[in-house]
C-alpha cells in the first residue's frame, strides 16, 4: 500500500487518508458490533464515511464551508462530526489519533474470528429452522387428519 499522509496536500492524498480512516474505523471491534444490526448498518456506514471525509479534508486545511459544499452536507453536520459530537466523529477521530501515534495500520485479524463466529451461529440457526420446519410439517399433517375426521 502506498504511503498515506496524515496531512494531505492534494486530492489524491485526501482520498487516501479518507479511505484509510473509513476502513480503519470500520474494522474496529465496537464498530463491527454496531454494523451487526441491519437496521442501523446504512446509517452507520454513511455517518462514518462523512466523518472520515470531513476529517481528511480538515487535515488538508479545508474550511468547514468548503468541506460541507464538497460533501453535500450541512455545515452543522460537518462541525458536529469534526468536534466529536457524533459517535461516528468520535470513532473516526480516535482512528486518526491511533494512526498519528502508530502509523497507518489497519488490523483485520479480528474479522476472521468474527466471521467464523457468525458462520457457526448461522449454521446453528439453520439447523433450528430445519427442525422447526419438520415439526410444522407434522403439525400440518395432524391438523389435516383431524379436519378430515371432523368433515
Amino acid at each position: 500500500m502506498s504511503e498515506i499522509s496524515l496531512k494531505p496536500l492534494g486530492r489524491e492524498e485526501i482520498h487516501k487518508l479518507e479511505s484509510a480512516l473509513l476502513v480503519g474505523t470500520l474494522f474496529r471491534p465496537e464498530v463491527i458490533q454496531f454494523l451487526s444490526d441491519p437496521s442501523e448498518r446504512i446509517t452507520w456506514v454513511d455517518s462514518l464515511a462523512v466523518a472520515a471525509a470531513a476529517l481528511a479534508r480538515e487535515k488538508a486545511n479545508m474550511t468547514v464551508p468548503q468541506i460541507a459544499e464538497e460533501l453535500g452536507r450541512s455545515e452543522a453536520t460537518i462541525r458536529n462530526h469534526l468536534a466529536g459530537k457524533t459517535r461516528a466523529g468520535q470513532l473516526v477521530r480516535e482512528t486518526y489519533e491511533k494512526f498519528s501515534k502508530e502509523g497507518v495500520q489497519i488490523n483485520i485479524s479480528g474479522i476472521s474470528t468474527e466471521a467464523e463466529d457468525l458462520r457457526r451461529r448461522l449454521e446453528e440457526e439453520s439447523k433450528k429452522v430445519e427442525e422447526l420446519r419438520g415439526k410444522l410439517g407434522k403439525i400440518k399433517d395432524a391438523l389435516r387428519s383431524l379436519l378430515s375426521e371432523i368433515g
